[in-house]
This record gives structure tokens, C-alpha cells and sequence, in this order.
């Protein structure tokens, strides 16, 4: 957003200096994050981290910060980002149901989260006054939220839609990217495009030092999910760029199912469906063709597989110039080895006999033996003849471009002649141009790029009803595999699981790392786990195993609402016994884990450990789900509960579509059938 300029201090070159409660700082959005930028983060773990970044924000209130950024000085443009802590046991919504979909469910609830917002210029103008020499504050007619103690309220950061990006954090580390709303990346924009975002927040992730963080990619555009049309063309989603992977499948998807899905759908042979396009049952297969060709004549390349299609086509995009909206390119035909041992001169003679061979048998598919025999009759030179006939496969001679297939059937290399002199319209004349000295170049617009990359994703990957079960053969593979790819939506990086190792620690002074177990009942019985990841403490070299105790009960306790009244009554990976006197690290050697065990002194049933009051997921013992597609537990889709037995399974996987209202009784396969084998009354 583009605002007056408050302040022009800026602390990036003083990095130990902390702000006045009374001055706006102005930090570099580009570097913001990073080390030293605007403070070292030093923290042993995240919730130190956060607090030291916050000692250098502006406090709104007394949960709400925020920071001023240059993104650049000429032309001014500036953002905020504000901080704003929640205290857990005063929300109306204490558990996480993001938490819930990506499997950390059975992490111990926090007693924090830190919302991390950068608000769009639209939400700017609603929530805030400024400018001139005035102090940037909230406006002062309504009552906000303060730290999610909810009162009459206009205005909630939280809970307000269209911020250019929104992540949360728990106190302990674990994050969720909530949304990334870029604009197009033009001079006039006032808000950041998404690839900037995204390294702001991968910057403030590594900054924190965050453990791991999640997301739901739900992107679209023009009508086309962008998670399959990226990982179809990069093998990995948008967000893989920022290291993120495969999170969690719905409907039963796993890790493996995920990746056959990317390999069979990438892997799909274009060449196929020339060959077979009579059967394969896909609708505008002679449209798709010239589409096909269109960008085979442009890439000067061989595109053999799907993977090759989309990949070129996104990365044309990239390279059109914005200025003019248009790429022209030049690109000769088949590029000869420079290492051939035959003249470029005898080569293009063995290309035209072998074009003019496949002409007369027009358009057919034919064997390689017998394309080499038609051209034997005019090249004596076998070896010329076999370099061009395996050089040859997929690329543009003049009008045409030579096909070269294994047929699936017979296992022998067969080739084709297509002409693609309708890939480019004769009507639009600026497809087809030529330049200075006669060569033919070609060129695509932007619009028609656009179009084109549309009508591929509707006409071959977008499942269209009663449709896509015409699919015959190895094309049978791509609704499946896009229905697999388009199922999964959690994605999550690993930033890391411990502290890494510090320089900086002080002399007299060693890391511990250290987390909680807990006797945790199930049905079973009782099962001892651990239940927190490891914490890391920088205590003093002399530090004795009762001081110990005392500092991570008081840790874990400021982290987690249900370790608040934790006591410690063993330490679980000792060798021997030890006396709480005993020096720590007489015992254990500096950058060693231990577990202590203990038990939580609480009365208080709202957090008791055995009723799931403790965890980010929300523990019923009386929810049943297991639905037919495998899956356990909730993963975000819409579900639907059987009348009689009470166990939930998908309404997609019980043919309910989306678009239908749950209906108000509802039997499952199970307990229908059941009903029918009851005996008839007399």
C-alpha cells in the first residue's frame, strides 16, 4: 500500500538498538526476517523468538503489534504487518481444526497463537487512519479484540477475509499458512505479488526458527486448480518452490498413491494419442491436436510426454514480455548434433527423402523398417539413414511434424507425418511472420497462450460427468490420477526439530534439550508418550537436576495450557538414579535430550488429559468415522453420518454430490442392507 512516509529511520545498520514506544520505524520489507533484520534471533525456541521480534513493533494495544515495511522507495510503497497474540483459553474456538486436518491432532494444546498479517490496501483503508505527521492507529469507534477475549465488536483482524497473507503460530512452533493473496506483478500495484509473500513468510519461518508449518492449497484461476495444472508441469505444487510437500491426503490419498499419480500423469505419451485418438474417448481430440502442434513448432523441441505440453506452456508464459504481450521466436527445424560425423548438407537430403516417404503413405502410421526400405531406394549410406530416422522422432520439418511412436501392441517404433499448418491460423496473421532474412518465425500472444493452456486442462485433465469413463487404454490413468493429485491439499515443510548448534551461547552456560511424557488412557489401557517435542534450555554449566526440573516445568508450562500444573517425577532416560543435587552435566554431556515423566495436578475436567481437553484436536470417543475410502479421522471434506449405526463417512464416497444439501435421514450401505435382509411381517 502506498502511504506518506512516517519515518526514514531505519534500523537495519543498528541491530541492537531497540525502538522508542513513541516513534514509527521504517524496516525493509526484502530483507525482513533475516538474520540481524531487525534483531538476532537468538532464542533458544520459537515463543523467545517472537518476543524479542516483538520488542521492536509498534504496540497498538495490548495484544496487537505491528511493523512498517518499504517494500521500495521509488516509487513509495509501503505495507504493514501486524502481530497479534490470542490467548487460547479465552477463545470461543480453543481447539485447531487446522491442526486437526494435517494429523496434529494429538498435539498438546498451546496456550498462544500468534497471528502474523499482512493486510491488502482494501482492508488497510477499513481499519486504519494515518498519514502526515499523525500517529498510525486503529480507529477509535469500535471495541477490538484483544487477545481473543471477545467483546461487541465491528472489527476482528483475526477473522477477516482478503489479507494478502495470514499465518498462525502456536507457542511451540507448529504453524499454518492460512493465505497468500498476491496480485499480478505490475508497476501500479500496490499490494506484493506472490512469490514475494511467500519468501517473506518463508524468511519469518526460518527467522522464529519455526518446527513445521502447514497449508491448504485450494488455489485456482480461470476455472483451473492450480495444484494439479503445477504438478502436472513441475511435478510439484506452487508452494513446492518454498520446500513445502505432500502434507495429507483426503479421502484416503497417501504419500504413495500421491506420487504414482504425479508419475503416470507426467509420464502420459502425447505421441499416444495421435496414435489412437479414435479410441481413446476424449472429446476434441483433433482441437487438442493442433493445439499440440502449435507449441511443438514453437519449443523447436521435442514435447513427448504431458509433463513436456504443460511444462513449455507455463514456462512460455513466464517469458512472454509484458510490454508488447507477445513472444516471437525463430526456430529452424531439427538441430543437427554438432559432434555428427555426416555434412549438414547430406543430413537435411536423408531428412527430405525420409519426409517425402511418409507423404505417400499419407498420414498413416508405419513401421520404421518400413520407412528405412522406402528410403533406401535414394540414400546407399545405412548409417546416415539410421541417425536421422532416431534423430528425427517429434520434430517440425517445414509444415509438418514427424511422429515416432512404439506402438503398445506390436512393441515396434512406428512414425507419422502430420501437417501442422492449422497449429497457427491463417486468420490471424500475427501467428505467422517473417523475419529479415526470409526465415519463417511464429508468434503467440498472451491471450491466446492463456486459451490454449485453458482448453488443454478442460478437454484432458478436468473431469467432466459421464465423460471421463469414455477413457480407454493407458488414457483410463488420467481422471484417476488427477482426481488423485486434486484430493490433496496439505502440504507442510519441516523447518526443524530441535535448536540448531549456536556459536554464540555464553561460556559459562550449555544446551539441554528436553520434553514431557505423560500416562495417556485409551482403550486399551494406559500407554506412557512422550507428548512434547524437544525444548531447547541454556542453563548454567553448574545447574543441578532439581534447578533443572524447576525451569522446564516452567517452560513447558508458559508453552502449553495443560502443563501448567505439571510436576516432574522421574527422568526417563537415566542409566541409574540420580540425586536432584547431582550437576546435570556431570551426568549428561551438553546437547544431550532427556524425557522427564510426570503427571499433570489438576482437578479441572475442561483440561483433563484423559477427555482431550489438552489437544489442538478435538477428542470424541462417541464419533465413529470410517468411510470406504479408508479414512480414519476428519480430513476437512464434507461428511455425512448414518442414522442408525453413527458412523460418518464422505458424501462424495456415498454419491452425494457437493452441490446437494445433506439429506435429512441418511442410511449407509451397510445398515440399508442390513434392513432388506430383515424378515417380511406376516
Amino acid at each position: 500500500m502506498v502511504v506518506k512516509k512516517m519515518s526514514t529511520l531505519d534500523l537495519s545498520g543498528s541491530k541492537k538498538r531497540k525502538r522508542n514506544n513513541n516513534e514509527r520505524v521504517l524496516f525493509k520489507f526484502k530483507n525482513f526476517g533475516e538474520q540481524g533484520f531487525p534483531i538476532e534471533f537468538i532464542g533458544c525456541n520459537f515463543d523467545q523468538n517472537v518476543k524479542l521480534l516483538l520488542e521492536f513493533a509498534q504496540q497498538e494495544n495490548g495484544s496487537i503489534w505491528s511493523f512498517q515495511l518499504e517494500v521500495h522507495r521509488h516509487p513509495p510503497m509501503h505495507v504493514f504487518l501486524f502481530v497479534v497474540e490470542e490467548q487460547v483459553e479465552l477463545s470461543l474456538n480453543p481447539h485447531c481444526k487446522h491442526c486437526q486436518y494435517i494429523g496434529w491432532g494429538n498435539n498438546l494444546m498451546c496456550n498462544k497463537k500468534y497471528h502474523f498479517l499482512l493486510p491488502s490496501k482494501d482492508i488497510i483503508g477499513a481499519c486504519v487512519e494515518g498519514g502526515g505527521g499523525q500517529k498510525y492507529k486503529y480507529k477509535t469507534d469500535v471495541n477490538n479484540i484483544i487477545g481473543g477475549e471477545i467483546i461487541k465488536s465491528k472489527l476482528n483482524l483475526i477473522e477477516i477475509e482478503g489479507h494478502m497473507m495470514h499465518g498462525v503460530f502456536h507457542s511451540n512452533g507448529f504453524g499454518h499458512l492460512l493465505c497468500v493473496n498476491g496480485s499480478l506483478e505490475t508497476p501500479t500495484s500496490s499490494d506484493l505479488p506472490g512469490h514475494s509473500i511467500m519468501d517473506f513468510w518463508d524468511r519469518l519461518c526460518i527467522g522464529l526458527r519455526a518446527r513445521k508449518v502447514s497449508l491448504r492449497d485450494i488455489s485456482t484461476k480461470k476455472g483451473m486448480d492450480l495444484r494439479l495444472l503445477n504438478t502436472l508441469a513441475y511435478g510439484e505444487p506452487w508452494f513446492g518452490r518454498w520446500g513445502y510437500k505432500f502434507g495429507r491426503g483426503s479421502f484416503g490419498v497417501t504419500q504413495e498413491t500421491y506420487q504414482s499419480a504425479i508419475n503416470a500423469l507426467q509420464n502420459m505419451p502425447l505421441a499416444l494419442l495421435a496414435h489412437h485418438h479414435h479410441h481413446i474417448g476424449i472429446i476434441n481430440i483433433n482441437e487438442i491436436l493442433i493445439v499440440l502442434s502449435r507449441y511443438q513448432m514453437l519449443s523447436g523441441h521435442s514435447l513427448v510426454t504431458l509433463c513436456d505440453a504443460f511444462h513449455f506452456m507455463l514456462e512460455l508464459k513466464s517469458r512472454i514480455p509484458k510490454e508488447n504481450n507477445n513472444l516471437t521466436s525463430c526456430y529452424p527445424g531439427l538441430l543437427v548434433d554438432t559432434t555428427c560425423r555426416w555434412s549438414p548438407k547430406r543430413v537435411e537430403m536423408a531428412i527430405r527423402v525420409v519426409v517425402e516417404a511418409l507423404k505417400r503413405v499419407e498420414s498413416r502410421w508405419v513401421s520404421r523398417q518400413e520407412v528405412r526400405d522406402a528410403a533406401r531406394a535414394y540414400i546407399g549410406d545405412t548409417g546416415l539413414l539410421d541417425f536421422v530416422l532416431k534423430s528425427l522422432g517429434n520434430h517440425i520439418v517445414g509444415k509438418y511434424l514427424v511422429r515416432r511412436c512404439l506402438n503398445p501392441v506390436t512393441k515396434v517404433l512406428e512414425y507419422c507425418l502430420e501437417d501442422i499448418s492449422k497449429a497457427f491460423p491463417k486468420q490471424d496473421q500475427g501467428f505467422r511472420v517473417n523475419d529479415s532474412k526470409g526465415k519463417q518465425q511464429y508468434k503467440i500472444t498472451l491471450v491466446q497462450l492463456m486459451k490454449d493452456i485453458y482448453f488443454l486442462y478442460n478437454n484432458i485433465l478436468k473431469e467432466h460427468k459421464g465423460l471421463m469413463s469414455n477413457y480407454t487404454g493407458v488414457f483410463a490413468t488420467i481422471p484417476t490420477a488427477s482426481r488423485i493429485i486434486l484430493d490433496t491439499k496439505y502440504f507442510l515443510k519441516e523447518y526443524r526439530e530441535v535448536s540448531e548448534p549456536d556459536t554464540r551461547i555464553e561460556p559459562d552456560k550449555s544446551k539441554i534439550y528436553c520434553a514431557i511424557m505423560l500416562a495417556i488412557k485409551d482403550g486399551f489401557g494406559v500407554e506412557e508418550k512422550v507428548m512434547t517435542p524437544f525444548e531447547c534450555f541454556l542453563m548454567r554449566k553448574d545447574v543441578t537436576f532439581d534447578e533443572l526440573k524447576i525451569e522446564v516445568e516452567k517452560a513447558f508450562g508458559d508453552i502449553y495450557l495443560g502443563l501448567r500444573n505439571f510436576t516432574t517425577r522421574s527422568i526417563n532416560n537415566l542409566i541409574s538414579p540420580i540425586s536432584g543435587i547431582e550437576l546435570v552435566f556431570n551426568v549428561m554431556k551438553p546437547g544431550s535430550k532427556i524425557v522427564l515423566e510426570g503427571v499433570i495436578m489438576s482437578n479441572n475436567d475442561d483440561i483433563n488429559i484423559n477427555n482431550g481437553g489438552i489437544f489442538e484436536g478435538i477428542k470424541n470417543n462417541n464419533i465413529i468415522m470410517d468411510c470406504i475410502c479408508g479414512t480414519k479421522d476428519e480430513d476437512g471434506e464434507r461428511m455425512i453420518c448414518c442414522d442408525i449405526c453413527e458412523v460418518w463417512q464422505h458424501t462424495r464416497c456415498v454419491n452425494i454430490p457437493n452441490h446437494e444439501a445433506i439429506p435429512d435421514i441418511f442410511l449407509c450401505n451397510k445398515c440399508e442392507q442390513d434392513i432388506l435382509q430383515f424378515p417380511s411381517l406376516p
